[in-house]
């Protein structure tokens, strides 16, 4: 078997001069112990980046990968990248040697040296305050396939705080009825099954989406697909995450919102909108799928109205 270079862009040879037990293992690593497929993409972008540096500065083999050689290309990284982005570059090549000294392919983990310091209190991602949310979503045509698809997973990711992964990898099945009310199904990472009922909202967007496309016998299809060339009509082909990401920035043009806005607003939104009302930050965890409050806390951006209002009390 040998290793395949798509897993680590550019650096394929770096890890199969170590030998054929290196190259297995690295490939164990990419296809059976990371098993989300965005994970795998940025790990493997992010050894492959690593292994070309260590090449370029001595290292040609995996196994001759040093602390020094870790420690050098973390500093070279946060003078041109942010010192998150250092800290998961970090982590991706430490966690492939911890797998590599598990399978006594090296002796010791080189890339056991300090990251950047770095601390997080909350999401950096931009949100919409709630008349810009309703502004979106109303701006919507929902005459044509595309429209009700559109509202419907923007309205899921805002009303069950769903990430956008989960949302396209929903299925037909995955909207069902329970005790009279609509719920979703949101298969999370980690292989993780995460069920809500829907916001009266959000019911409506899913039950006109799915009658009005025609895709509600289809129980087995994906629930967010593409729209073919030329037709109009949705595909049998689950929507891609870039995909999603370009019909956001589209329909925010469209509405007239100046914010950036990415995948993760609405949830950030949904979460927010949530607290402002009544909310308590545990229940707002377990409706999100936290695996705890700090990370929901994050996601909460009351403080930006408070801090807006003191900026203004700056009368001169």
């Amino acid at each position: 078997m040998r290793f395949e270079p798509g897993h680590l862009t550019g650096a394929g040879h770096v890890v199969a001069t170590a030998g054929e037990r290196a190259s297995i293992r690295s490939l164990e690593f990419f296809t059976t112990h990371i098993r989300n497929p965005n994970t795998r993409r940025a790990y493997g972008r992010a050894v492959g980046e690593f292994l070309s540096w260590c090449e370029a500065h001595g290292a040609a083999s995996i196994a001759a990968v040093q602390p020094l050689h870790v420690a050098g290309y973390i500093k070279e990284l946060t003078q041109v990248r942010s010192a998150p982005t250092a800290k998961q570059r970090l982590a991706a090549v430490r966690m492939l040697f911890d797998w590599l000294v598990v399978g006594q392919v090296v002796a010791v983990n080189p890339a056991s040296v300090r990251g950047p310091l770095h601390s997080v209190r909350r999401d950096k991602m931009p949100v919409l305050d709630p008349y810009e949310a309703r502004q979106l979503l109303d701006a919507i045509d929902v005459t044509t396939p595309i429209g009700l698809r559109d509202r419907a997973l923007i309205g899921l990711m805002v009303y069950s705080f769903a990430r956008i992964g989960a949302a396209l990898g929903m299925r037909v099945e995955d909207v069902y009825v329970q005790n009279r009310r609509l719920w979703v199904r949101l298969h999370e990472k980690g292989g993780k099954r995460h069920e809500m009922p829907c916001h009266h909202n959000l019911e409506g967007y899913l039950h006109a989406y799915m009658e009005g496309t025609g895709i509600a016998e289809d129980r087995k299809g994906p629930l967010f697909r593409t729209i073919g060339r030329g037709t109009g009509q949705l595909t049998r082909t689950p929507l891609p995450q870039a995909n999603a990401y370009a019909m956001i920035q589209r329909r925010a043009t469209a509405a007239g919102i100046d914010t950036w806005i990415g995948n993760h607003t609405f949830r950030a939104n949904g979460i927010t909108a949530y607290l402002k009302n009544g909310g308590t930050i545990e229940k707002a965890a377990a409706m999100a799928n936290h695996s705890s409050t700090r990370i929901t806390q994050l996601c909460d951006r009351r403080s930006d109205a408070v801090t807006l209002d003191e900026v203004e009390r700056v009368l001169i």
